[in-house]
């Protein structure tokens, strides 16, 4: 039934994602950049309601009220493609994705992520890409978009952790703009590399923002470490060893520990129950 199920869902996407990209290409030329967006994450959305129904993958948001009122960069645990479709679909602000240029070419999905303001990274302007990405996202956040990245780079195992880069932390610093920490166990549900979906609930924890006024990159992306993956341990203890205590260098800060403890104590304004 599993297969089948997530067969379904894979028809699913074909079927309507074409149409809906068609559709998308008609009108968005007639449209604001900011009702372009909308009517792309409203694509997400009914990505999300199907999953919920055909495949009982539901979700739970904690931390909702730790999203500021102003420009921000959010820094997300990757380890799935459903956090890739649900914060256009459960954010209440527009997203602006960085990711590279190669996508652009990718039939339908790239060419409508083109006619949407994203960040996009051409790896052949060399040490001039950053300086790209930045200027794209502080256009971006100037218009009332929030810039998001997976620090990690690529999706990771459940109870696994990749290298945390630090070109987010890195724009963050540069816009002035502060970091919002997200940790999520996606992983359970659609696993990276795998076909099949898996029924359950989604756990995804907003963390609260960190001002990133008068700290390092290196700073600012060793404090996202720290709050994700021990919030990670938290929200999702049975991919963790009992000794797997989450410690970025040699001692945990209190500051790690008091964000961490504000997520657990705060409880989500959104539900997919």
């Amino acid at each position: 039934m599993r297969f089948i199920r997530s067969l379904l869902l894979m028809v699913f996407f074909a079927v309507y994602t074409v149409p809906y990209a068609c559709v998308c290409f008609l009108v968005f030329p007639f449209m604001r950049a900011e009702k372009r967006y909308w009517m792309a994450a409203y694509w997400c959305k009914s990505c999300i309601v199907v999953m919920r129904y055909l495949n009982n993958i539901r979700y739970q948001i904690e931390g909702m009220e730790n999203l500021p009122d102003g420009p921000a960069v959010l820094l997300s645990k990757h380890q799935s493609a459903w956090e890739t479709l649900a914060f256009p679909a459960l954010m209440p602000r527009p997203l602006c994705y960085v990711f590279k240029r190669e996508l652009l070419f990718v039939p339908f999905f790239g060419w409508t992520m083109g006619m949407l303001k994203m960040v996009h990274i051409d790896r052949r302007q060399g040490k001039d890409a950053f300086a790209s990405v930045a200027r794209q996202g502080r256009e971006r956040m100037a218009e009332g978009a929030w810039v998001i990245m997976f620090p990690e780079g690529t999706r990771t195992r459940v109870g696994q952790q990749g290298k945390y880069k630090s070109g987010g932390a890195r724009f963050a610093c540069a816009a002035g703009a502060p970091v919002v920490p997200v940790a999520h166990n996606a992983g359970h549900v659609w696993p990276r590399k795998s076909f099949l979906k898996y029924a359950g609930i989604v756990t995804m924890s907003i963390g609260r923002p960190i001002d990133t006024t008068g700290l390092t990159p290196e700073e600012v992306n060793l404090r996202v470490e720290r709050w994700i993956e021990t919030e990670m341990r938290r929200i999702d203890p049975d991919s963790y060893g009992p000794a797997d205590r989450f410690a970025a260098g040699s001692d945990s800060d209190s500051d790690s520990r008091s964000e961490s403890d504000s997520g657990s104590k705060s409880q989500g304004a959104a539900t997919g129950l």
